[in-house]
């Protein structure tokens, strides 16, 4: 009676299901076209003529500053009968320009982390440099 218990127990703990969700919130910034602002010539209006309206705007006294942004978030859960796994990754892309009181561009500064993220499982690591090489490589304008 043990044994067959042990097997009907260890088949329902193997029964399970698997799902994947994936969420964006805005366009992944174009590194390329990021790469074309000149400081002391780009303006404003290039800035939101190439980009699009900014996520947010700072009054910094008589200077501004424009905040885009875009994030990709991957999601795996294993479920199981008794035990479920869970992993999220979440990274995002994030420009920051800034103007003077003409609406010249002063200087900028972005991070790319959208085309990273992974669907993984908890024990799974995400972070590792030769899985982000890659991706970068595969990403005009990132990670060079």
């Amino acid at each position: 009676m043990i044994p067959r218990t042990l097997a009907v127990l260890s088949l329902a703990l193997l029964a399970g299901a698997c799902a994947f969700a994936r969420q964006d919130t805005n366009e992944p910034l174009d590194a390329a076209v990021v790469q074309t602002f000149k400081p002391g010539t780009t303006t404003a209006r290039d800035v939101v003529e190439k980009l699009g309206a900014p996520t947010e705007v700072v009054q910094l006294g008589k200077r501004t500053a424009y905040r885009y942004d875009a994030t990709t978030q991957k999601s795996t859960v294993l479920f199981l009968l008794l035990v479920n796994f869970g992993n999220q990754d979440a990274r995002s892309d994030r420009l920051w320009v800034f103007f003077d009181d003409k609406d010249v561009l002063t200087h900028f500064g972005a991070s790319y982390g959208t085309h990273r993220t992974q669907y993984a499982m908890p024990w799974e690591d995400v972070h590792e440099a030769a899985d982000n090489q890659s991706r970068d490589a595969n990403r005009p304008g990132v990670g060079k």
